[in-house]
This record gives structure tokens, C-alpha cells and sequence, in this order.
């Protein structure tokens, strides 16, 4: 997916509803689906806050020094009016794309971590406008972010039903432009699916982060088979460890991949104690061993 990859189109996000709550019950007990050799791709990219350069389009740049397919994109921040609802701003990211030959992966909406989604009225605005800014830009993917102030809390009713209803309000709009709404937080596979099943829309699925799993105590593994079809991308991390040296073994992820048939971003969101360049160049090439570009 991307600004020139990866289109979803409607007839392929319908076949990715939730019909029923047994669906969790099912997908956990999926068989491996090994796609033929040429049929998958994966792309690695970063995020932009994670490189350092948040709402800058210089993350392009720091991105190809790296070595990386493309870049997680903000859409902005209280204190740049969220810039990407601007035109003239929308493309001078498109152009930083094609001047480094890379991709935008998806749009990312970080900014709810502390303007919370479950109840500011500006996050539900922000919400249905990145629908308009992925369309513009031709990105499949808008991000969400619901931690911090915008943690979920599935026993607090009066949020979630709130969550809810701004999530519907907005999910027909994205269904009509074939974008997907990731839903990422520190919420259980199980409780996702809740969200998912009671919005009802094939345009909310789940952005998995295998980190923020972890340290909930989450067997990811199993997260990511129940999951199944409903993860539209993935994020990278291990706490404070470098990629493959701390408590997640990518290649058992990759696995877990495997068997859902998933294709597409593995976003790196990791740790850098040496710094942006040498550490996201490691995290690179070891996830790029396991995550090659043709599967």
C-alpha cells in the first residue's frame, strides 16, 4: 500500500467483516495459508515521530539513508492545524515520496493520544477528515493512536459507547473511498473485536503493534492468528530492545504471518540508544531477512 503501491478495493475489505462473535473462535484455530512464492509482499518502513522528524518531510530522506521502503506519516499536530488538511501540504509529502523513490505507508493520527478519539469532538472531526486526506493522497490506511489520555478502558461504557458511535459516523464514508480505519491501542485481540463487531463496518480493522502487546502480557502469537484478516498493518518494537535481541522472536511472528496470509507494512517503531541511523539500519536489514520484499 502507499502512495504508488497497495490498493484495497471494496469487494476486498467486505470479505474482512466481522458477522458474528464466533469469528474470534474460529479464526484462532486457522491452519497455515502458505501463498505461492510471488504472491506476497512485504515493505519496512518507519514512522516519522520514531525517525525523529514528525510532520517533517525530511523523514523521506533519513528513510532512504536508512534503507527503507517508506515512511508512516502524522497527520499533524494541535500546534501545525494538522497540517495534511492542507492541499499545498499534502503535496510536498507526495513529492518528498517520488524525489526518494519511496512510499507513504499510512497516515497516522497521533495526535489523539492526547486529544482522545473516545471523547474530544476535535478527534472525531480529525477522524472523518483523514478519510478525505488518504483518498486525496491514495493511501488505504489511517491510524488512530488511543493511548495516553486516550487509553480505552472497555469497562468505562460511556467511552466506549461514545468510541463506538464517532467510529460509525465515519466508517461508511471510509468503505465508499476503499480506506481502512486501524484501530491501534493497548486493548486484547478479543476486545478489538468487540469494537470491530459492534461499529460493524469492514473499513475498522486493527493495527498491530507486537510490542505494546508484549507488554501487556499478550501471547501475540495467538493474538495475531485470532486476529487473522482484521490486522491491516504492523508495527515493530520490543521495548527497550533492539529488534531480535529482546523478548519477541520476529521469525516465530513471521509465522504468525504467515498463517493469516497477511501482506504489507511491517512499520518499525523501535527503540534507537545508538541513535536514528545506526539503530533503525540494524532493525532494517534484520527485519528485511525475515520480511523479504517478495515472499
Amino acid at each position: 500500500m502507499g502512495i504508488f503501491d497497495r490498493k484495497i478495493n471494496r469487494r476486498r475489505m467486505l470479505c474482512h467483516s466481522v458477522q458474528t462473535a464466533a469469528f474470534a473462535a474460529v479464526a484462532s484455530n486457522l491452519q497455515p495459508l502458505f501463498a505461492g512464492p510471488n504472491s506476497r509482499r512485504f515493505r519496512i518502513g518507519a514512522c516519522d515521530w520514531s525517525l525523529g522528524k514528525q510532520c517533517d518531510v525530511a523523514a523521506f530522506d533519513l528513510a532512504k539513508q536508512i534503507g527503507l521502503d517508506g515512511v508512516q506519516i502524522s497527520m499533524g499536530t494541535v500546534a501545525n492545524d494538522m497540517h495534511l488538511r492542507k492541499p499545498e501540504v499534502q503535496k510536498t509529502y507526495a513529492d518528498a515520496a517520488k524525489r526518494t523513490g519511496l512510499e507513504i505507508g499510512s497516515l497516522a493520527i497521533g495526535e489523539m493520544n492526547s486529544v482522545p478519539l473516545k471523547s474530544d469532538p476535535r478527534a472525531a472531526k480529525w477522524l472523518d477528515q483523514s478519510i478525505d486526506i488518504c483518498h486525496a493522497m491514495g493511501l488505504t490506511v489511517t491510524m488512530p493512536a488511543m493511548f495516553g489520555r486516550g487509553d480505552l478502558d472497555m469497562s468505562n461504557t460511556r467511552e466506549i459507547d461514545h468510541l463506538v458511535q464517532v467510529i460509525q459516523d465515519v466508517a461508511s464514508k471510509a468503505e465508499k473511498k476503499g480506506i481502512i480505519i486501524g484501530l491501534e491501542n493497548y486493548l486484547s485481540a478479543e476486545d478489538n473485536m468487540k469494537i470491530i463487531e459492534r461499529v460493524g463496518s469492514p473499513a475498522v480493522q486493527v493495527y498491530y503493534d507486537v510490542g505494546n502487546s508484549t507488554d501487556k502480557g499478550r501471547d501475540i502469537l495467538k493474538e495475531i492468528r485470532t486476529l487473522g484478516k482484521l490486522i491491516c498493518e504492523f508495527h515493530a518494537k520490543d521495548g527497550p530492545h533492539m529488534l531480535g535481541q529482546g523478548r519477541i522472536d520476529f521469525r516465530d511472528v513471521r509465522k504468525a504471518i504467515d498463517a493469516i496470509d497477511y501482506s504489507g507494512w511491517i512499520v518499525i517503531e523501535a527503540a534507537r540508544p545508538r541513535g536514528v541511523v545506526p539503530d533503525y539500519t540494524t532493525h532494517c536489514k534484520y527485519l528485511r531477512e525475515i520480511f523479504p520484499k517478495e515472499a
